[in-house]
């Protein structure tokens, strides 16, 4: 991912020093394992470590550059690192990597690092529901409009709006709760997969100093069906992000500048047109979540690999995982950002609300002549036919509201007297189950009406 785009804590965890300090440690677990039961002198295992840590806190670019001359020559990146390592630790090298194969230091490592991105992705998370449920209650009984298909439809709250997003990101958070523990398995199980040259008790070691679990069965790789369960996770977030940002974009619109993206001070929206408020940060979102989404299929082609292993998913993965989880990280954040600064416009809400004489209210009106004795399909044509008479006479001399076109209906006049229109017409009686509804998304944290 493009540093403009990314933050230094998540860009931290694909860097090649955190990469190799996460090698070393699997490796020097590993030997600390055989150790304990005789497979290695314990002399051995103590010094790998204390020379390997003492070489990976003074990693530095040289150590870089030495691991990428060694991958030169043998075209192998975990051998090179190896190579680099015996370097460093001396004779007792030889007992490191025993009996392991590549991909139990690559996949092992890559679980490390999922598992370290999901930890920063949720915390992400927390602030997006923390700035959602802000605005969620204190928007809680602002009326504004419903629209389906962008027409206006009824009454709602903004509150409701945002209450609806809340609980969205609270099932995403769960889903990535649920990824990174399906994500976070460690495999030490040597060629193919099948302890032939290393004591399973090793792989468990391991796991359990890394905060791992050790794979069921890891044939000579991780089951990819593990990360593209992750990555389709990250997916799902993203597409919720982008609901929300579109919401935005549309609430924007000059035409109904209902809320807007905070305009900072000095800030510009266009090199030709000083008045421009242009809904920047919710269209970048709109593109950070395709991009998020589309690393979704490569890992899900990456399950069906050859045999016991191939490195068809090596390269997939080489960009996806940092791109995936560096985008969504940066994504979570912005939102978060836009979302607790957002400007809410409740007054123009309203004059949305009204703009179209009342029609909004047809729904009610149909009710209550159906309870006055009517037919739902004459109740039907009977308000329909009144709510097109207001909507095609708006603004004209001669245009009436949709209450007085009611009114003035000889088949209504009779069947429902005036103090029912009138409550027909209010829009309050569309928030009577928000508190019902609020106590489902937030417990006991949701006020009363």
């Amino acid at each position: 991912m493009v540093p403009r785009y990314s933050r230094p804590a998540m860009t931290a965890i694909w860097s090649p020093v955190n990469r190799y300090r996460i090698w070393f440690e699997i490796e020097a677990l590993a030997c600390e394992a055989m150790a304990t039961f005789g497979a290695i002198p314990e002399e051995a295992a103590r010094i790998i470590r204390e020379k390997g840590d003492v070489a990976m806190a003074a990693f530095s670019e040289a150590d870089l550059a030495r691991i990428d001359e060694i991958e030169a020559e043998t075209r192998h990146d975990v051998i090179a690192f190896l190579t680099w390592l015996a370097e460093k630790v001396g004779p007792e090298s030889r007992f490191v990597h025993l009996g392991m194969t590549s991909s139990d230091v690559l996949d092992t490592c890559f679980s490390v690092q999922l598992v370290q991105a999901a930890d920063l992705l949720l915390a992400d998370l927390d602030a997006v529901l923390a700035a959602l449920k802000a605005q969620a209650l204190r928007h809680k009984m602002t009326v504004t409009i419903g629209r389906s298909h962008g027409i206006h439809a009824e009454p709602t709250s903004f509150g409701l709006k945002m209450a609806g997003h809340y609980a969205e990101f609270a099932r995403n958070r769960a889903r990535l709760v649920e990824a990174r523990r399906e994500i976070a398995v460690c495999a030490i199980s040597g060629a193919v997969g099948t302890y032939a040259h290393i004591d399973p008790r090793v792989e468990d070691f391991v796991a359990e100093k890394l905060g791992l679990a050790a794979e069921d069965v890891s044939t000579q790789v991780i089951p990819r069906d593990r990360h593209a369960a992750f990555f389709c996770a990250l997916a799902v977030i993203a597409s919720g992000i982008e609901r929300l940002a579109t919401e935005v974009r549309h609430l924007q619109r000059s035409e109904v500048r209902e809320a807007e993206e905070f305009f900072h001070p000095g800030q510009k929206g266009s090199s030709a047109m000083p008045h421009k408020r242009n809904p920047v940060l919710s269209e970048n979102l709109t593109g950070l979540a395709r991009l998020v989404r589309s690393y979704a299929v490569p890992a899900l082609e990456n399950v069906a690999l050859w045999h016991e292993r191939d490195i068809s998913h090596s390269s997939v993965e080489r960009n996806i995982g940092p791109d995936a989880t560096i985008g969504l990280d940066f994504a979570l954040m912005r939102l978060a950002g836009m979302m607790e600064k957002l400007v809410v416009y409740p007054e123009r809400m309203m004059a949305n609300l009204e703009s179209l004489g009342g029609v909004v209210h047809s729904g009610e009106v149909l009710l209550a002549l159906a309870r006055a004795g009517i037919s739902r399909e004459d109740a039907y044509r009977i308000v329909q036919r009144n709510a097109m008479a207001t909507w095609t006479k708006l603004g004209e001399p001669d245009g009436r509201s949709f209450r007085a076109n009611l009114a003035a209906d000889p088949e209504v006049a009779g069947r429902i007297d005036t103090d029912v229109l009138d409550e027909a017409m209010d829009s309050a009686r569309h928030l009577a189950a928000v508190d019902r509804i609020y106590a489902k998304v937030f417990g006991a944290d949701a006020p009363d009406a």
